[in-house]
């Protein structure tokens, strides 16, 4: 039964405009709001890529496994999604005149979600995409007839130059302002501008969430900062996730025995939170940004509300227990894919890290490369060890420090909801059972990224045993060769010494 005032209904018969819904966190959000809310329509904004309008690129999508329990409970749940040809980049969002108007008169909601996640993007395009793509979206927001509420996904990191971050606004090195003229007059110097920001990324969040301060369009519109996104813990089913982005690339490296060494910090606290809680702690700020905003009856009364959704504050998870909880599995089901036996080797110091990456990586990709060429075949492995620890560097910064985040308005939101909506949309860190979560974790790895089902597990064992063994083999050849050579060397040491003192006895006697 639906409580008068909750989050189902105050989302009844609304429709909702969702852009970035084709990435990992738009699918969930999507699924879950036409599985558990009565909406009448979710506007999702797509654009045009490589030949293809956004129907035909989205016509897949929801034939993904992610939709099959909502395919199982609403059969007809394709006929509330509407498909809007458009583009963040552009001013006017690319959209058509009849899309606009659509827009304007009918949207009550709308999640921004979209946003360039490379971490090496370069900064014009980031700042083209995150914040001039959100300043079109809030002029769009604006001329919205019947709008509700506006929830602008940011990140947790967006001031990760700081040790400590609250739900607050932080001041900026520039404004989007100033930072657009910048680009436009060519009078850029991106590591100057940068400044101790890490990537463009969390630069580019944090500029625009300074442009959401003002609030110059008076919008009941707040901002949501999540921060690691995992696999999902519960629904739509346990471990579900598509992407190798974050530590999930990382540990899938490790499984099948690609990475050998990482830089990673394992004492440090890492902050990892499950998409499905992540979708659902969303609309709880859709739910509350929309109470909110009813209850003072004036959206210019006050800045926009932050909202931090973390797990660190609450069930602190340290790297070693992370990657020691995916390990334990890994012993257990191995994937059948791997290249060699899962083992790694962690390092802070960089000189250290030159020296296993040399060892662990370098080396033995030119041994395939060379097995490679000599069978005819074209070599590969140290250009995707040169792009894989690229990668992982741009990385390192979150592997090898800690923050502490305050959460006290997301946990505020939860004790507001009620039992009902608590239940439907749990999205509570407290006490969190990382224990079964890392479980879900590897063996979503092993089913969504590797695809590989547990039909496979006695392949798997076989293979890993074997790759066990030729693993230890290597070993013992490895420290032999270093004793072989000191040997060698130790003896020529001798040699020479005893050579040097015949010759001084030689010249003392004669």
């Amino acid at each position: 039964m639906e409580t008068a005032g909750g989050i189902a209904e105050t989302f009844r018969n609304g429709t909702f405009l969702i852009t970035g819904s084709t990435g990992f966190l738009g699918k969930i959000l999507t699924e879950k709001l036409l599985r558990s809310c009565p909406v009448k329509n979710i506007a999702i904004l797509v654009r045009s890529k490589k030949g293809f309008n956004a129907s035909q690129r989205v016509a897949d999508i929801y034939k993904q496994a992610i939709f099959d329990r909502l395919r199982n409970e609403k059969p007809d749940f394709i006929n509330n999604i509407k498909v809007i040809d458009g583009n963040i980049e552009e001013e006017s969002l690319g959209l058509s005149t009849a899309d606009r108007n659509w827009i304007v008169e009918n949207v009550n909601f709308v999640f921004h979600c979209a946003a360039t996640i490379k971490f090496n993007e370069v900064l014009e395009l980031a700042t083209k995409i995150n914040i001039q793509g959100t300043d079109h979206l809030l002029t769009l927001a604006a001329q919205m007839k019947n709008l509700k509420g506006f929830v602008h996904v940011s990140t947790a990191y967006s001031h990760c130059p700081r040790n400590e971050i609250r739900e607050q606004y932080y001041p900026t090195p520039v404004t989007a302002k100033e930072l657009k003229n910048m680009l436009a007059t060519d009078d850029l110097s991106e590591s100057k501008i940068l400044e101790n920001w890490p990537n463009t990324y969390t630069f580019t969040k944090a500029i625009t969430e300074d442009l959401i301060s003002t609030n110059e369009n008076n919008l009941p519109i707040s901002i949501f900062r999540p921060s690691i996104i995992g696999c999902t813990k519960c629904e739509p089913e346990a471990g579900w996730l598509e992407n190798m982005n974050g530590p999930t690339g990382i540990l899938t490296g490790v499984m099948v025995g690609f990475l050998r060494t990482l830089q990673i910090s394992t004492d440090k606290v890492t902050d990892i939170i499950p998409a499905d809680y992540t979708a659902n702690a969303l609309i709880s700020v859709m739910w509350d940004t929309v109470k909110r905003h009813q209850d003072c009856g004036d959206h210019t009364s006050e800045q926009p509300k932050i909202y931090n959704f973390v797990s660190s504050a609450e069930s602190p998870l340290t790297w070693n227990e992370y990657i020691e909880g995916m390990t334990s599995h890994y012993y257990v089901s191995p994937p059948l894919r791997s290249m060699w036996y899962g083992f790694y080797l962690m390092y802070t110091n960089l000189w250290i890290g030159m020296i296993l990456k040399f060892l662990l990586h370098r080396i033995p990709a030119a041994f395939m490369d060379f097995l490679l060429i000599i069978s005819g075949q074209s070599p590969k492995m140290l250009k995707m060890y040169a792009k894989t620890e690229f990668m992982t560097g741009l990385l390192h910064v979150f592997t090898t420090r800690q923050w502490k985040f305050d959460n006290s308005n997301t946990v505020e939101l939860l004790s507001s909801l009620s039992i009902e909506d608590r239940d439907q949309f749990e999205f509570g860190m407290d006490n969190f059972d990382w224990k079964s979560y890392i479980k879900s974790y590897y063996y979503g790895i092993r089913k969504h990224i590797l695809h590989e089902e547990l039909s496979n597990l006695e392949k798997a064992i076989s293979k890993n045993w074997k790759l066990f063994l030729l693993h230890k083999l290597f070993i013992v050849l490895f420290f032999y060769s270093i004793l072989q050579l000191c040997w060698i060397k130790h003896q020529y040491f001798l040699c020479t010494v005893l050579y040097l003192l015949v010759i001084r006895v030689k010249a003392y006697y004669l």
